[in-house]
Order: structure tokens, then C-alpha cells, then sequence
């Protein structure tokens, strides 16, 4: 009986030791006040950080718009660069077709054809200045070598006159625009005259050895 009351004295925790745990359980009104204070701040930068987060967003959501609306005007002008690209040319080109018809007017009034390959040619010298004006150079190819990067050959005819694989003639003239070919030369090119084999004729009553 005595052994059991001094085992169950042995377990028990004395009641010093436990208000002592339950104290330094308890934090101090110093400690309290500190803990309080951190989630006070831990708060406040919670929702300053929140607030940084939705601007941030509504910034991206207009930068979005932004750039949707820039795709967009760029598409609209360069369509409209597309379209009157060639506004300028144009506009350059209408007084030669002016001066083309009065030049068709002229001829139904003048017999004399003179004057009429005179004004044609003022109006044909007209036009390539404006195409030149604009990067487009016009060459003639004949007594040039045969380039295949620029010329065009149809034919060729037998010539004592130029070298083989020379332009001698050509059909349309070669164009560029800015030094880059637009339009290749359609020639003819000359190549050496065919030597006639001599025929040998053998008299009458001879056989040919």
C-alpha cells in the first residue's frame, strides 16, 4: 500500500512546476506588444504590395491596348503606302500622256512627217527624264558582249563586221531601277560567217581517186 502511494507521488508534477510552465507560456506584455507590432507591419506591407501588384497589372492591360492600337494604325498606313506608292510617278507621267495626244493631234494636221518625229521624239526624251528621275536607267546593248545576266537573245546572225557573241541588233533596250536590272535586252548576236566548203568538180569521164 505504501509502495503504490509513493509510486503515484513519483508521476505527479508539483503544482510549482506548473505555474512555472504556464508563465513562461504566457508572453510577456513586452513580447505581446512586439508580436503585435510585426503583424502590423506585415499587414500594411501586404497591402501596400497588393496595391503595387493591381497597378502593375492595369499598367500591363493599357500597354496591351496600347500596342494593339499601334499594330493597328501601322497595318492602316501601310496599306494606304501600298496603295499610293505610286502617287508621285504618276503625277509626273500625266503631262507626257498630255503631250502624247497632242502630238496624236498634230499628226492628223501636219504632213510633215519631220516635224512630227520631231515633237514624238521631245515627248518619248520627256519620259525617260521623268523615269530617270525616279532610278529608272535605260542602256543600249549593241556592240556590247553577250551577257546573259542582262541580255536576252532570240537569234543569231552571221556578222564580218563585229566579233562573235556581240549584240548587233536588239528588239527592246535594257532597264534599271536604282542599278538593279528590271528588264533584261532582247538582242540578236553576231557569230562568225560559215566558210562555204569548196566542191570539188570532177570532169567528165574522171573518177575521183
Amino acid at each position: 500500500m505504501e509502495e503504490q502511494e509513493k509510486d503515484t507521488g513519483a508521476i505527479e508534477t508539483p503544482v510549482e512546476e506548473k505555474e512555472g510552465a504556464i508563465q513562461r507560456a504566457t508572453p510577456s506584455p513586452d513580447t505581446a506588444a512586439t508580436m503585435e507590432a510585426e503583424i502590423k507591419r506585415l499587414t500594411e506591407s501586404l497591402e501596400q504590395k497588393t496595391k503595387e501588384a493591381e497597378e502593375n497589372y492595369n499598367k500591363f492591360l493599357r500597354a496591351c491596348a496600347d500596342l494593339d492600337n499601334y499594330k493597328k494604325r501601322v497595318e492602316k498606313e501601310k496599306g494606304e503606302l501600298i496603295s499610293f506608292s505610286n502617287e508621285r510617278l504618276i503625277k509626273e507621267l500625266i503631262p507626257v500622256v498630255d503631250n502624247l495626244e497632242r502630238a496624236i493631234d498634230h499628226i492628223e494636221d501636219e504632213s510633215n512627217h519631220s516635224a512630227i518625229k520631231d515633237g514624238i521624239k521631245l515627248v518619248l526624251d520627256s519620259l525617260l527624264a521623268v523615269l530617270n528621275k525616279f532610278g529608272i536607267e535605260v542602256a543600249s546593248a549593241v556592240g556590247e558582249k553577250f551577257d546573259p545576266k542582262k541580255h536576252e537573245a532570240v537569234s543569231q546572225e552571221e556578222s564580218g563586221e563585229y566579233e562573235p557573241g556581240t549584240v548587233i541588233k536588239e528588239f527592246h533596250k535594257c532597264y534599271y531601277l536604282n542599278g538593279r536590272l528590271l528588264r533584261p535586252a532582247m538582242v540578236v548576236i553576231s557569230k562568225s560567217p560559215e566558210t562555204l566548203s569548196e566542191i570539188d568538180v570532177v570532169p567528165e569521164g574522171e573518177t575521183r581517186n
